[in-house]
């Protein structure tokens, strides 16, 4: 457990009137009689993230696509939706881009960057 992590554990056991072995129990006892409920939210993290890290991949083969259409271009091709195309691939990133700092800030008790 990480200092952060601590702080929220101290916090929340003083927030219910609870030592924090006690508060810790009590959400292990929780958590522990509704199996379903909490392998679903891990679960979903592990989507999430495993999601983000697929876009990150696209877009890196986007990459080398646009790689290859600079090299046509440079031949003389014509790419007559380049900008439009490019446009896209741009808010794709930072969708990506917010996506993955908005996961950060819940996993960090913060507020997205």
């Amino acid at each position: 457990m990480n200092d952060a992590e601590y702080a929220r554990l101290t916090t929340a056991a003083a927030h219910c009137k609870m030592t924090n072995a006690a508060f810790l129990a009590y959400a292990i006892d929780k958590a522990a009689r509704d199996l379903d409920r909490t392998a679903a939210e891990i679960a979903t993290e592990r989507e999430v993230l495993d999601e983000v890290f697929a876009a990150r991949r696209h877009l890196g083969r986007i990459h080398g696509l646009f790689n290859q259409v600079a090299k046509a271009l440079n031949s003389g091709a014509d790419a007559p939706h380049l900008e439009a195309t490019a446009q896209a691939v741009v808010r794709a990133a930072r969708r990506v881009e917010d996506a993955a700092d908005a996961l950060l800030a819940h996993r960090t008790g913060g507020a997205p960057a």
